[in-house]
Parts: C-alpha cells; structure tokens; sequence
C-alpha cells in the first residue's frame, strides 16, 4: 500500500529501514522523546507491548523496526490523529504486527483484556493542568497538557495492563520525576532503571527514560550514564545519532 499525505498532512521519511509517517501540518509532531523512548525499550520475540497515548503511531511503528515484539497496540484518544497513524501502519505494511485504537486510556480496561501485555510504553502529557502555556491547538495542548489524562491515570491503567512482572516504560520531564516514582509505587511499578538525557556535558537534564517493574521487588534502581545528545563540535553524539538521524519535522513538548 503506498502511503498518501492528505492536504493538512506532511509524509515524513524516518530513516529507518524504509518507514515513513504521516502528520498533520498544524497538530502536534512527534519529537525526540519519542524516539529516544523507542530506543530505550527492550523487547524480546513473541512479547505484547500497548503504547498508551500513541498519537501519531510513531512509537509502535518505531518498536516495529527496532524490536522483535509480536504485535504492538497503540491507543489514541483522538479520531482523527488515531485514523492517520492506522494509515501509516497500513501504508508501511505493519498491519500484522501493528493495531492501532481509538479510545481512553482511562478506559482501556474496557477496550483490551487486563493483564495480557508484557510491556507497556508512553509518552505521556508532561505539564500539569493550570501551569504552563496552554497552546491554542487543540491536539497539541492534549499532547502537552493533563487534559484528557494525568500521570496517576497513565500509572494506574498502565499497572492494569501488564502483566506480573512486566515492564512499564516513560519519558518525562525531570521536574516531575519525583511524582513519576511516588506515582509508581503506589500501584506496585518498582522503578527500576533510570537514565537522564542531557543536551551537551554539563547540562541539566532536559528528560529522563525509566523503567519499572510490575510487582518487583523494592529497591535497586540502577541508574544509567547520562545520554549526551550533543559534543562539543554541536554535532549529534554518536549515540544520539544511532537512535535519531533526522532533524526536520519533529517538535519537543
């Protein structure tokens, strides 16, 4: 199936084993969040992985390309975001492995069988209603905001999904990491792997990837090197060039 941009949408080319995307000109576009979360994920053949707030799909068509996850679940609250990441799923010939849905994920419990998945990811809104900017653009305040979701219904519903001793994976912002492993504990997701992601040496941390355990046993969080995303020369590290090669059509929440 050949993959065509409707007049509001861009066709992006990921880079990536011939994978494109599609997005719409004036919502939100994935950024490198996204991708850094994708690479940070670790998926063994014949596992289930859900990605709760898949917005254009780009995750699960990134743990596609890079994983050998069996089948891969995105659930979008937005109709028409969630009609053109099924799109992109078809038109690169992901349809065995890839399912797209409409629907809450305050809901999911109602739309997929609890306990049933081996990993779930997300990116999830990273500012708390009432504080910061809200964008006029609709979707983009949905991707940005607490609106539709807050962490505690990420947490909860992602906790419900997995099932014992399965994976939960995030990217947020530094200054709620304190609310992430508060958020965590109180549903029996014992963190287990942080790393921070840094713009250059130096640099506070502009995001952090963890991961947690359904039910694991308290304590041992092994924190990782910091992911330098730029040297010295303003050029990609080698890392961050490994997991992103391509600049144009992102945006960071």
């Amino acid at each position: 199936m050949t993959l065509v941009a409707l007049p509001d949408e861009t066709l992006e080319d990921l880079q990536l084993k011939g994978l494109y995307l599609l997005q719409k000109k004036d919502s939100f576009r994935f950024g490198m969040d996204a991708v850094l979360l994708s690479g940070f994920v670790t998926s063994k053949k014949n596992q289930r992985i859900l990605d709760l707030g898949t917005g254009t799909g780009i995750i699960p068509i990134l743990l596609a390309a890079k994983t050998e996850a069996k089948w891969i679940t995105g659930l979008e609250i937005q109709p028409a975001i969630a009609e053109m990441a099924k799109r992109s799923v078809e038109g690169n010939g992901l349809s065995h492995r890839v399912e797209i849905l409409e629907g809450d994920l305050r809901e999911v419990p109602k739309l997929l069988d609890a306990g049933t998945y081996d990993q779930v990811v997300t990116n999830p809104p990273y500012t708390r209603m009432g504080s910061g900017h809200i964008n006029p653009a609709g979707t983009k305040a949905i991707a940005r905001h607490e609106i539709q979701c807050t962490l505690e219904d990420v947490l909860v519903n992602g906790a419900f999904m997995l099932k014992p001793q399965g994976e939960f994976y995030m990217v947020h912002r530094p200054d709620r990491l304190t609310d992430v492993l508060e958020g965590m504990r109180k549903v029996r997701l014992e963190p287990k792997v942080l790393r921070l992601v840094c713009p250059r040496a130096g640099d506070s941390p502009s995001l952090f990837l963890i991961k947690a355990m359904k039910n694991g046993n308290p304590g041992g969080l092994h924190i990782m090197p910091d992911l330098l995303i730029y040297g010295q020369d303003g050029k990609y590290t080698r890392e961050a060039s490994i997991q992103y090669s391509k600049a144009e059509g992102i945006e960071a929440k």
